[in-house]
């Protein structure tokens, strides 16, 4: 028979301390927290015990098999464990996971980035967490640094989409549909409708750093959907305020209104919003290609729209229908006397509050 190692191993068995060998055996039961095993020849082990009579040897290698099968772990795909590397090669590195083989961590697996060489970012001796994606049962133990990375990313960009936090990130392909682009390493999609401007083909921006707002985050799916447009028109629209004047270009005109191009993103002139007189056809005031100026009336942030009007800049109601040049000659004038009634306005408001409040303390 072989000669196995004559040292003393300790394994874990769930708390129990248990001594094995032909002295220990009959006392497994009654000892406490950890199996011990003092390994010498199996030739010696088998002398011991045939010395004895009435010593039952199939029962003992019986019971040291089972108390070497509760020290055997079972890693399942999905497991987090902490291991140990104690190889690493031009395929990966070998980990120490305290089972009874060793797992492996492919070089593709140890890093969100790309990896050329497993040295590159791992050495022997490192102890660290793994994510197991392949368990026992299906033949070597795989594990993963790279999934427990994408965990946290995962995370992390769903915090983004929440917040509404604008990132900035390359295209690095297109399809029929619009462009992928690189996000921390993950591959997300911005549908050709979600571009803040139109070009021939995509290729030409393959390379080029965009800004993006997170529409869908899903990793079950796989799924990291961005918007363009989004991104570009909700930071143009924070930097108006309501009140202030605005050059712009009529793009299209429209039944409703006329949508301007403000420089980066486009607002809406709604038809009631164009003059105190009533305008019954928006195509016999404006025109696509008009060089106009609006005044800012409302802005929506979060979806990137901005409400406009020339109505609040006629001198006299009709101007826009009568003399639209005159009301872009004194549409700052006229804005600012916009801005004073509204401020009038909300301290008269403010005003009518406080007294309210004081005879509602008077009374009481």
């Amino acid at each position: 028979m072989q000669r196995i190692l004559s040292t003393q191993r300790t394994i874990a068995v769930s708390g129990v301390r248990r001594e094995s060998g032909a002295a220990h055996m009959r006392h497994a039961k009654a000892a406490p927290q950890r199996l011990v095993c003092s390994v010498a020849s199996l030739e010696n082990v088998d002398a011991q015990m045939d010395q004895d009579d009435s010593f039952d040897k199939d029962a003992a290698y019986r019971r040291f098999e089972e108390l070497l099968g509760d020290a055997d772990v079972s890693f399942n795909q999905g497991d987090k464990i902490t291991g140990t590397i104690f190889r690493v090669d031009n395929k990966g590195a070998f980990v120490d996971v305290g089972g009874k083989s060793a797992a492996f961590c492919p070089t593709s697996e140890l890093s969100l980035s790309p990896v050329s060489k497993a040295s590159d970012v791992v050495s022997e001796g490192t102890v660290r967490e793994f994510y197991v994606i392949r368990g026992e049962g299906y033949g070597e133990l795989t594990v993963s640094i790279r999934q427990l990375e994408l965990e946290v990313v995962w995370e992390r960009l769903k915090e983004m989409m929440a917040e509404e936090t604008t990132i900035t990130a390359p295209v690095v392909a297109v399809n029929r549909g619009g462009v992928l682009v690189d996000v921390n390493s993950i591959r997300a999609f911005c549908p050709g409708s979600q571009l803040s401007r139109r070009v021939p083909n995509f290729e030409q921006l393959i390379g080029t750093e965009m800004e993006f707002k997170i529409i869908e985050a899903d990793p079950e799916k796989n799924r990291l959907m961005l918007s363009n447009k989004r991104a570009v028109t909700s930071d143009a629209a924070a930097s108006y305020n309501v009140g202030d004047v605005v050059n712009g270009t009529v793009m299209s005109v429209k039944p409703y209104g006329a949508f301007i191009d403000l420089g980066g993103i486009s607002g809406l002139l709604h038809i009631s919003q164009i003059s105190h007189d009533r305008v019954m056809d928006v195509e016999k005031v404006l025109a696509v290609g008009d060089e106009i100026k609006v005044m800012v009336l409302s802005q929506d942030q979060k979806r990137g729209r901005v409400g406009l009007c020339t109505k609040k800049l006629e001198p006299t109601p009709g101007d826009m229908l009568r003399d639209p040049a005159l009301v872009y000659d004194k549409a700052e004038e006229m804005a600012e006397l916009f801005k004073k009634r509204v401020e009038a306005a909300e301290a008269a408001a403010l005003e009518g509050d406080d007294a309210s409040s004081n005879e509602e303390n008077q009374e009481a």
